[in-house]
């Protein structure tokens, strides 16, 4: 059948709540839209993307949409560089290209393939009209995603087919149009029904699922919205919990408390049909509660966690669990998630949640209510267009962390007085400023909410989450400028001792830096993470990368901005973090990352906290041993490449081939330790050079960063900033010598 199409106030051809459905048999090559009238606007970094509904002169497409798009930028080719600063002055010559007009950077942030099934089954369940251009780039893009040898999808783009991956994007492609007949479906339906069928998901599949109408909540373990009642005194409270985990789980127990299901459509019945080896009517769903592929089972349940859910599903639920209790828990749960939307003025931590909160807003509000017309509004802030179609990134973005990282590159090149990069650093700057965080929470004790004044997040300042290397990165870069002659000094004394204020409350007891907060809660909370596909994501850890990165921005604000405000208090912190760093190095060298791939990125930061320090190859057993680590593992063509799958095993694994990004992170890796032998830095450098194209840029390579240990996510920008930085740092240790 087709759906009765109407547009929205903006013109945009729309359906009836879902998606043109396609009769079987139609030819499903639908093609793509015309990616000439896409637009990316940027609001103070909130990126949306629009689409021209007709040639429209008075909004011109900019370098950087063409860039995002896969179009001809009509940038010049540039000569060949000889020297590392020559292909450094090449690379800003593209990339300040791509600068927006706030003074930030933009970029996909995907990877994740778990991400847009949440937004479209909400969508779906809530009847929340569907461009009809966003539906079919979102289609393209995960058919240009889907598995060519088996047809499924990974719980991220370079991941092996999964249940998850594929249950839940055979779902996406379905709600949005494509019909059961087509190829890809049929494939994609025969790798599905391979491993097992959708009994076989995780967690959060089946909690979409029952949500849908397309699975039984017998089949969901219990999240009980009561846990959110217990003492703050108790192991297990929530307020302990990691903060995505809280923030998910936070929705998805009120959810589950109310036991939504939308009704069954045509297309939700036939739905049951297509994903089940057997007939819907015959599934005990109730006997699947633990049923699991191998393939998704990267976290299996323990025993106690086996045992409790037990004792929920057979006594709490049925004989103990009173109404007053159950309306007293969602009332209280509900009242946090408001908290969390007006935190966020609805933008949210993340798509997950901003997913399920849009659902919980739906369920407690009514369709028509404020607050699930803002969850609307803000979903598109998610949603990223590229040439292979429209995917959901893993934040509203990665504006602040990008354009931090920008100007150190810059700097450590020695280009910031440039005259054609100063303008450019200027307005990069003024991004800053604007995003730093001005105060925190409302009652932010109520909402167990870290301190925010000063901070920064990694996307912008609406989002409003503290982030320590974020924070940390931001400092610097503004220090790094506003130090510098002919630079403006926007981010006033005060608010620059608010930022390390934050940074001092972060610090936990063994002396590292977590991400969001500091540790609230015990690592044997992991036997109660109930998320299957994700590892370490109960409470909070200390990272090699977030602890350098407050190392060196403490470093810097002592040595250069004031070396006297809360001196005694920041060296204490200083020395206890580098005494974690030290004692967290591994036997062969290397640190475990947790935000990059893998070994190299988090040795990158070790070695950098370990130089702010005066440690380095000369005089420190460690920082050798660090050195070894690279130097043992440098490819033929000179660079080094390491898989994502380092990740997951904790060991290192080569990749098939070297990649400039990786390959950067150890010449700055190298570079910081003062390593004396320039013959395999000036091998990599070459390598890099010689991977640089015509007009300054690079290629992308492989996927660059990782969270949770086993989903990978994209950090395209990479590409410009460490061949900037490493290139620059060369140059400037051993002269701009030539490379040919």
């Amino acid at each position: 059948m087709v759906a009765v199409r109407e547009k929205n106030l903006n013109g945009d051809l729309l359906t009836n709540g879902h998606s043109t459905l396609y009769k079987a048999g139609e030819d499903q090559n639908e093609g793509r839209t015309d990616l000439r009238r896409w637009r990316l606007l940027d609001e103070r970094g909130r990126q949306t993307w629009h689409y021209l509904t007709s040639d429209d002169d008075s909004w011109p497409q900019s370098t950087a949409d063409k860039y995002f798009l896969g179009l001809p930028t009509e940038l010049p080719q540039l000569p060949r560089p000889d020297t590392p600063l020559a292909s450094v002055q090449n690379a800003l010559s593209y990339f300040s290209q791509l600068q927006l007009p706030p003074g930030n950077w933009a970029c996909e942030y995907g990877g994740p393939l778990f991400l847009m099934p949440g937004l479209v089954i909400s969508w779906y369940v809530t009847e929340t009209p569907v461009p009809e251009h966003i539906s079919i780039e979102i289609r393209r893009y995960l058919f240009a995603r889907q598995n060519p040898v088996d047809g499924g999808w990974g719980l991220h783009i370079e991941g092996e087919s999964s249940v998850f991956g594929t249950a839940m994007n055979y779902v996406v492609v379905r709600l949005l149009g494509a019909s059961e007949e087509d190829k890809r479906v049929i494939k994609a339906r025969r790798m599905l029904h391979k491993l097992g069928g959708a009994v076989n998901a995780p967690h959060w599949a089946k909690f979409w699922l029952s949500i849908l109408g397309c699975m039984e909540w017998d089949a969901v373990n219990p999240v009980p919205p009561e846990l959110w009642l217990l003492p703050d005194w108790v192991p297990i409270a929530p307020w302990r919990w990691w903060i995505h985990m809280r923030q998910v789980f936070l929705p998805m127990s009120y959810i589950a408390s109310k036991g939504f299901r939308y009704p069954l459509t045509p297309l939700t019945r036939q739905l049951r049909k297509e994903l089940y080896t057997q007939p819907y009517s015959s599934i005990d769903f109730a006997a699947h509660r633990n049923s699991i592929s191998p393939a998704d089972n990267h976290h299996p349940k323990t025993a106690l966690l086996n045992t409790l859910n037990h004792f929920l599903v057979w006594a709490w639920n049925p004989y103990l669990r009173t109404n007053a209790l159950r309306r007293k828990a969602e009332e209280w749960t509900f009242e946090l998630i408001q908290r969390e939307d007006e935190n966020t003025d609805f933008a949210n931590l993340g798509p997950v949640n901003a997913t399920m909160n849009f659902l919980a807003c739906y369920i407690h509000d009514g369709p028509d209510s404020y607050s699930v017309e803002r969850h609307r509004q803000r979903k598109h802030d998610f949603l990223w267009m590229k040439d292979e179609g429209m995917l959901m990134n893993g934040t509203n973005g990665a504006q602040t962390w990008d354009t931090s990282f920008f100007i150190q590159a810059v700097v450590e090149a020695g280009l910031e007085q440039d005259p054609r990069w100063k303008p450019v650093l200027d307005k990069a700057l003024g991004f800053l400023d604007d995003q730093q965080i001005r105060e925190d929470c409302r009652e932010q004790d109520v909402c167990y909410r870290q301190r925010r004044k000063g901070a920064w997040s990694f996307s912008t300042r609406e989002q409003g989450y503290t982030v320590c290397d974020c924070t940390s990165e931001a400092l610097k870069s503004v220090i790094l400028l506003q130090r510098r002659p002919g630079f403006p000094r926007p981010v006033s004394d005060e608010r620059i001792k608010d930022a390390v204020d934050t940074l001092l409350t972060m610090q936990n007891r063994s002396g590292g830096f977590a991400s969001y907060e500091a540790i609230r809660g015990s690592e044997y909370m992991e036997y109660l993470n109930a998320a299957e596909v994700f590892n370490r994501i109960m409470v909070e850890y200390d990272y090699p990368e977030c602890t350098t990165a407050v190392v060196t921005a403490l470093s810097l604000f002592t040595r250069v901005h004031d070396s006297q405000y809360r001196k005694d208090e920041i060296e204490d912190a200083i020395s206890r973090a580098v005494a974690w760093i030290i004692t967290n190095q591994r036997p062969d060298g290397s640190w475990y990352g947790s935000w990059g791939i893998c070994f190299t990125y988090a040795s990158m930061f070790a070695l950098e906290s370990l130089a702010s320090v005066g440690r380095s190859y000369s005089n420190d057993d460690r920082v050798a041993l660090a050195c070894k680590f690279f130097l043992d593992r440098q490819m033929d063509d000179g660079g080094w490449g390491e898989s994502y799958k380092s990740c997951s095993s904790g060991v290192y694994t080569q990749h098939e081939k070297s990649q400039v990004v990786q390959t950067c992170w150890v010449i700055i890796a190298l570079l910081e330790a003062q390593y004396p032998d320039r013959e395999p830095i000036e091998r990599a450098v070459k390598m890099v050079m010689s991977r640089q194209l015509d007009d300054g840029s690079w290629a992308q390579e492989a996927i660059e960063g990782v969270f949770n240990k086993s989903c990978m996510i994209s950090y395209p920008n990479y590409k410009f900033i460490f061949p900037i930085k490493a290139l620059g740092m060369f140059a400037k240790k051993f002269g701009d010598l030539s490379m040919r």
